[in-house]
């Protein structure tokens, strides 16, 4: 018998049959695709409230749009706090009340930037409101994380933890595609002035309902965990705060170095690359939006087959064929986008294609580092606090480099940084055929 079938039936009322694994991969999937849906809408509508919310730069236009980007690598500093605190409650306290927990502070944040104020109307205030709900949002996604990649993993079943691994990203990108789409849905019913004066607003209170939603359907999961459940006193004795960062610094510095590449890559093509291509090669905005929905929904399509092979051949093939792809021919894909429409939907889908070997089985081989004693806390604080200093502000860096005059260089950024993670990889062991440890 499995693992995860002796967890299922530990957990499961006596008279009941353990869940099965369709529906714990949905409870975790679904969502986890409206957690992502309130984090993305934000840098999807970033180019519309920038000026309402900010007040503009003496004679540049980019002020308030860097100021927006900077409040967005705000909220990313927040996520190893939050892969600390939520991991530490679901290595404590279960899976399911971590993700209880992630998707209510996550719906929160999301009605907050909704009534967000301007800055014409109440000056400092609007921004204030704007960094706080980040604040909350980036606490939220960085255990979201933690708990999800756990209780994914652990839900698989012998062999399939790369494929279950792999809906880590397909539901993230769902709800990055549903907030793409839902922008690029208003940019076209709505004028520029219209988006700029309330438009923008509408995504975000969609996603303080559509969490409630999400809340509904995670009440269904079954934990994983099964020390959670037992009230027995060698239970009682509950890892601590920062047991996995004293007990494991090995690990948690190589879920860094695993990290890095991945995570620098993984925003500059599904988050930065439209502002990228407006103000870098003069790209319409509906246009981008368009692009990058339609790239999202092939990029969702190629996770389940990337994760699905990592199972037959090994996670260190795909995450070496990632990290140097990307270091080789992110340059010259970057210099390849123009003004044109094809351009721009080609460099993105190539990009995607790489990127799948990392985003694929990025949760199984986190999660296959730590011990479940401390898997949650392990994964998230080292992986929320690396996803910060280089994921959180590829957008801020990419926007900084323009307008310094220097946008050439951001490229070679991102080079460096997936080859970084190319020897990291050269060093890891293949763990895909081994237990999962409890």
């Amino acid at each position: 018998m499995s693992s995860a079938e002796h967890i299922a039936k530990d957990q499961a009322p006596n008279d009941a049959r353990p869940p099965s694994r369709l529906r714990q991969l949905a409870a975790a999937s679904i969502g986890n695709a409206v957690e992502w849906y309130d984090w993305y809408a934000y840098s999807f509508l970033a180019v519309y409230f920038a000026g309402q919310v900010f007040p503009q730069g003496a004679g540049n236009s980019l002020v308030p749009l860097l100021s927006t980007f900077a409040v967005f690598a705000v909220g990313f500093f927040m996520r190893p706090v939050g892969g600390l605190l939520m991991g530490a409650i679901a290595d404590r306290r279960g899976r399911r009340t971590a993700l209880t927990l992630t998707i209510l502070l996550m719906g929160g944040g999301s009605l907050l930037v909704a009534l967000t104020p301007t800055y014409g109307a109440t000056g400092l205030l609007a921004p204030f409101v704007l960094v706080i709900a980040r604040l909350v949002q980036g606490l939220s996604v960085g255990g979201e994380f933690a708990a999800s990649t756990t209780f994914l993993v652990e839900s698989a079943g012998p062999g399939r933890r790369g494929l279950f691994s792999s809906f880590q990203y397909v539901s993230t990108t769902l709800g990055q595609l549903l907030a793409s789409g839902t922008a690029a849905l208003l940019v076209a019913l709505l004028s520029e002035r219209q988006m700029g004066q309330w438009g923008w607003r509408v995504p975000f209170l969609i996603g303080a309902l559509l969490s409630l939603l999400g809340l509904w359907i995670r009440r269904g999961a079954q934990e994983t965990l099964p020390q959670a459940l037992d009230a027995s006193p060698e239970a009682a004795d509950r890892p601590g705060l920062f047991e996995a960062l004293r007990r494991y610094p090995r690990q948690s510095l190589l879920i860094c170095g695993i990290t890095a590449g991945g995570t620098i890559a993984y925003y500059t093509w599904t988050t930065y690359l439209p502002t990228y291509a407006q103000v870098n090669a003069g790209f319409d905005k509906g246009d981008a939006l368009t692009v990058g929905t339609l790239s999202l929904a092939f990029f969702a399509l190629l996770q389940p087959l990337g994760g699905m092979l990592s199972d037959r051949i090994g996670r260190k093939p795909l995450l070496l064929g990632f990290s140097l792809g990307f270091a080789v021919l992110v340059v010259p894909l970057l210099h390849l986008v123009t003004d044109t429409f094809a351009s721009l939907l080609l460099v993105q889908c190539a990009g995607m294609v790489l990127l799948t070997g990392y985003t694929a089985v990025a949760a199984a081989v986190n999660a296959e580092v730590f011990p479940a004693r401390v898997r949650a806390a392990g994964i998230g604080f080292p992986y929320s606090l690396t996803v910060a200093l280089f994921g959180g502000t590829a957008p801020y860096v990419g926007t900084w480099f323009k307008q310094a005059g220097h946008a050439d260089l951001f490229p070679w950024y991102v080079a460096v940084l997936c080859f970084v993670s190319f020897l990291v990889y050269l060093t890891l062991p293949e763990t895909s055929r081994r237990k999962l440890e409890k």
